[in-house]
Order: structure tokens, then sequence, then C-alpha cells
């Protein structure tokens, strides 16, 4: 293996054909995508050169700002709902369904093997207000509240939109994040528990620093993740009402293919893409400071 390893031909051998379908299915898209930035246009009306007059049009454009402010809040929200609903259901198959947690585990995973459309579709029905109340309006109804438009207005639809998300991948990050717990020794946790660290502390100071890498692992696939939001809007809300639950990649696509303005949904995909080498990079820097530490 050292042999092969250490051999140039061996190695371009082996990585060639892969890099090279990996550089025609991404790097010359984006590279071509990032050029498209400076041209106004489209394929069929031509391109013009425009400088930076795209990025000067992004910054003044209201939309284009409310659908960042959109993305970056969803992006906060749903992170957070993800990894702490996420590692308190690791936290739960780890300590205390051991025997019967692989049951409990596929049962909360099944969400996220199911189409987007067919979850969204289910999250319509609960909690429709017409033609007929959902599930979740009945339940108002019967304690003697008013039903609510639960997608009329810009909050609760966000709401929604949360939830759904939350719901529907927390079974994926508690698998992940239990796979960084099954990690730690189980010695570990018999000292701790001898020394007289138990419950919260316990997790405070042992778990959660001897998890931290794959911890900040889901972090950064959530955060990333949440970001580039498409499917479940377009399945669910369509963006609406209006446009206040249009994050930066409906916008991009609507711009791009519905308006005809190649360029600059160029420019918002390429936003987008900085947007989360930042906070990625923000997050890698944040770890590297608390573990010199």
């Amino acid at each position: 293996m050292q042999k092969v390893l250490g051999d140039r031909r061996a190695i371009l051998l082996l990585l060639g054909p892969a890099m090279i379908v990996y550089s025609a299915i991404m790097l010359i898209p984006i590279l071509w995508s990032t050029g498209y930035t400076f041209f106004q246009g489209n394929a069929i009306t031509g391109f013009e050169f425009s400088g930076i007059a795209n990025f000067k049009e992004f910054f003044t454009d209201d939309r284009a700002l409310d659908a960042l402010w959109f993305t970056i809040k969803y992006a906060a929200v749903v992170t957070v709902g993800q990894i702490v609903v996420g590692y308190g259901l690791s936290v739960l198959y780890f300590f205390h369904l051991k025997r019967a947690s692989a049951l409990i585990r596929t049962l909360f995973f099944f969400p996220i093997v199911l189409p987007t459309v067919a979850v969204a579709l289910l999250f319509q029905q609960l909690f429709a207000i017409a033609p007929r109340p959902g599930i979740v309006n009945e339940f108002l109804n019967f304690i003697g509240m008013e039903s609510i438009d639960w997608f009329g207005s810009p909050g609760t639809a966000f709401f929604i939109i949360a939830l759904m998300d939350i719901w529907r991948s927390m079974g994926f990050y508690a698998v992940l994040l239990y796979s960084g717990l099954i990690d730690i020794p189980e010695e570990v946790i018999e000292s701790s528990r001898i020394d007289g660290a138990g419950g919260w502390k316990m997790i405070r100071y042992m778990v959660i620093p001897m998890s931290l890498p794959v911890l900040i692992s889901a972090i950064i696939f959530s955060v990333n993740g949440t970001l580039k939001v498409f499917d479940s809007i377009i399945a669910l809300t369509g963006g609406g009402p209006g446009t206040t639950t249009s994050p930066l990649t409906l916008y991009m696509f609507q711009t791009s293919f519905t308006n005809g303005a190649y360029g600059y949904g160029s420019t918002i995909a390429l936003m987008l893409s900085v947007l989360c080498l930042l906070v990625t990079l923000v997050i890698f820097r944040s770890v590297r400071r608390d573990l010199g530490k």
C-alpha cells in the first residue's frame, strides 16, 4: 500500500478519472456561473458585459435583502432545533434506550427518507384551515379557540416551515451524533458516575467535550443544508404568503429561470456560496480557538 501511495503515476491513475468527472460536473459549472455574474441577459436575448453592476444591484435590491434575512433567520432557528433535538435524542439512545435504541432510531430516522412533497402535504393537512380544518385547528376548536390561518401570515408560516424541517431531519442528526457518543469509553462514563457526576454535569463536562468533533460536523452539515433550503419551501408555502418565506435559493431560481436574468441569478448564487463559506470558516475558527484554550 505504501508503494502504491508513494507512486505518483499510480495516484494519477486512481484519482485522475474521479477528478475529471468532478471537474466536469462541479468545478466547470461553478466557474461558468461565476463568469455570468459580470454579464446581464440570457441565452435568448444575448449577454452584455456589465462589470460589477449585478453586485451593486444585489445590495440595493430589497427583495434580495429580505430573502437574505429570511435565509439567515431560517438557518439559525432550524440549525439550533436540529442539533438540540438531535443531540437530546442521541443522549436518550445512549443512556436510557440501549436495548431498544435500534428500533427507536429507525422510527425517528424514517421521516428523512420520505419525499419532501409527501412531508409538505402532511403538514399542509395538519395545519389546514380550508376547505375543512386540519387536525391542529380541530383541536383548537375543541378547546374553545378559533382556527388559525397558519399559512396566511409570515410568522406562523415560518413556524410551520421550521417545525417541519426540524421534525423531518432530527432523526438523521440523532443517529449522526449518536455515532460520536458510542465512541466514548464506557470506563470514562462509569468513573464519572463514581466521582458523583450525573445528569447535566456529566453531559456538560464529559459527554459534549468528548463528542465535540462529531457535534461540530453535525453543525456544519446543518448550517450548510439550511442556508441552501429550497425543496421544502417550494413544497410547503411556495415562498408565500407573498414573498415573505422566500430564501435566496428560491429568489435565485425565479430570477434566473422565470425572469431570464442569468447574470443576476448567478450573482445571487455566488453570494449564497460566499455566505456558506463564511459561516463554515467562522465555526472552524471558533472551534480551534476553544480547543486551543
